[in-house]
């Protein structure tokens, strides 16, 4: 029996920012719980929650205090129990994010490991002296700026965090660490739970010997809030250990029924769809991976080629999953309207292509209305790198305001107390309630394309093989035992026009064929059956 998880479109909830049900501003699991049915509507057939769990709220959650209970913030265990409960009857099954790479500072192990050299917990994070003049054991960046270590003068030792400083990185080379790690995620299995989106897949272990990275090799990619692509990443993540805790925690998860775990790869490039392909290889380790190849700013045919043959080549039986925006980057709809006809425009494509993409495809939360990056001034953020390095880099509070629901109403809906980000003007004019009543809504559109996807076997089972058309124009075809469909997409604003065989369109598009000529306006689209070559 084919696994649910192979062609399921997996819709990313931000907690904070989907529906706050008491007033704080933020959001909460009850709200979650009540827009279930919104969500279910889509078609989608699964939905990942971004961290839940306690947490001191440094960086939004991904500092976690406590991995077995709930921050009060978004409510209690039974809001949780609740909220599983109402997914599973509207048949969508609950992934979370796990953040295992590293804790809060607050987090009662690390705690423990500070306090000297010789407690029970003293080896549990990454520590390390000094070098003899003073400073940091290795060149190896935070992503949040500045080293990856921080001293402590309690031990006279640094410690590792790849991200803030409150987020020490866990020692994955003690199996106690392992240990307790597989027990947390245990407990949300034993709960219910449908499997996990794992955060920083690639960064559990670090070289034990504590070499410095080299420089890159080619042109240096300084990324917005750090110098990391400076370096050749390759002493303090992607190491080789990485692979055995994966087949351990595929072990556990093999234990129950249809449980799934999809990996964030954090890599940028070509190498991040090579680690994809090794970390969802074989049936051992995770079920399948995604990384930061598609949410970039790269719009051109070669690039999604070259992605999609990558992973094709290097994990033949390996499985993908692709999206284009999520909690981290800009939006796409933004992101890319400037080689577009319009933000509407490219999310409409953008959807009709991702469905068209074979494995897995991932929306975030907005994205079904077509929503756009929010500008925001500095009194109005709350992400750190931002905060930091404000006005050079906006950070990624522009892709996390909350939710809209009624255009009219306060806060679009999504609160009656002041939300935790605000809702403009631009946001509140794409509120659900607006593109329920319009027939030609962006939101519409994705309801008819994700059907048309679970409606075509061709979609769902088909195989991969790329065409050979003019720049800007991909094109390929999904092919299924039953049936093939001929996919082509212009990455462009200026109308193109193709030659094609005999074919006819069919399903959501935005294209017109005359003949043997198609044509296909700014960002237009096509599904066609059959394979057609372009002349």
């Amino acid at each position: 029996m084919r696994e649910w998880w192979r062609d399921a479109v997996i819709y990313q909830i931000y907690p904070r920012s989907f529906q706050d049900t008491t007033g704080d501003g933020v959001g909460d699991l009850a709200g979650i719980t009540r827009r279930l049915p919104h969500v279910a509507s889509l078609g989608v057939d699964c939905i990942w929650l971004s961290p839940i769990f306690m947490s001191p709220q440094k960086d939004m959650g991904y500092d976690v205090s406590d991995y077995t209970d709930i921050d009060p913030l978004f409510g209690t265990l039974a809001d949780f129990d609740a909220l599983i409960a109402t997914a599973h009857d509207l048949g969508l099954k609950v992934i979370t994010d796990q953040v295992l790479s590293h804790t809060s500072d607050q987090h009662p192990w690390f705690k423990a490991s500070r306090k000297d050299r010789s407690n029970a917990k003293a080896d549990w994070y990454v520590w390390a002296d000094p070098l003899p003049d003073g400073s940091p054991p290795t060149n190896w960046h935070s992503h949040f700026g500045g080293p990856a270590w921080e001293f402590d003068p309690g031990r006279g030792q640094y410690y590792l965090h790849n991200f803030l400083a409150s987020q020490p990185d866990l020692n994955f080379h003690n199996p106690d660490v392992v240990d307790a790690i597989l027990a947390t995620c245990k407990f949300w299995l034993d709960r219910g739970l449908d499997g996990f989106r794992l955060d920083t897949v690639n960064y559990y272990f670090h070289d034990q010997q504590l070499r410095s990275n080299p420089p890159a090799n080619a042109k240096p990619q300084v990324m917005a809030t750090d110098l990391y692509g400076m370096q050749q990443n390759i002493y303090n993540k992607t190491r080789p250990e990485n692979l055995g805790f994966l087949e351990k925690l595929r072990r556990l998860t093999d234990q129950y029924d249809d449980i799934m775990m999809v990996g964030e790869v954090g890599e940028m490039g070509d190498r991040s769809i090579e680690i994809m392909g090794e970390y969802t290889a074989g049936s051992d380790r995770l079920h399948m991976a995604y990384s930061f190849a598609m949410l970039g700013p790269d719009w051109e045919p070669d690039h999604f080629r070259r992605c999609i043959e990558g992973f094709q080549k290097g994990a033949p039986d390996g499985h993908p999953k692709w999206s284009f925006s999520n909690h981290d980057v800009p939006r796409h709809a933004t992101r890319w309207a400037d080689r577009s006809v319009s933000e509407d425009a490219v999310a409409r494509q953008s959807i009709a292509m991702l469905c068209a993409f074979e494995g897995t495809i991932g929306i975030y939360n907005g994205e079904e209305l077509g929503q756009t990056e929010t500008e925001l001034t500095y009194d109005e953020l709350t992400d750190p790198p931002a905060l930091r390095y404000w006005p050079a880099v906006k950070g990624r509070d522009g892709c996390r305001t909350p939710m809209v629901w009624e255009t009219d109403a306060s806060h679009a809906g999504f609160s009656t107390g002041s939300p935790w980000l605000p809702v403009k003007p631009p946001q509140a004019a794409r509120a659900v309630a607006a593109q329920e009543a319009a027939n030609d809504s962006v939101l519409h559109h994705y309801r008819a394309v994700i059907a048309f996807r679970k409606a075509n076997v061709s979609l769902t089972l088909g195989k991969t093989r790329f065409l050979d058309a003019p720049d800007p124009v991909l094109a390929f075809t999904r092919t299924a035992p039953e049936q093939t469909l001929t996919c082509v997409f212009n990455l462009s604003d200026s109308p193109q026009t193709l030659t094609v065989g005999d074919t006819r369109l069919v399903g959501p598009h935005h294209a017109t064929l005359d003949g043997a000529t198609l044509t296909l306006p700014g960002n237009g689209y096509a599904y066609m059956w059959g394979t057609t070559e372009f002349t």
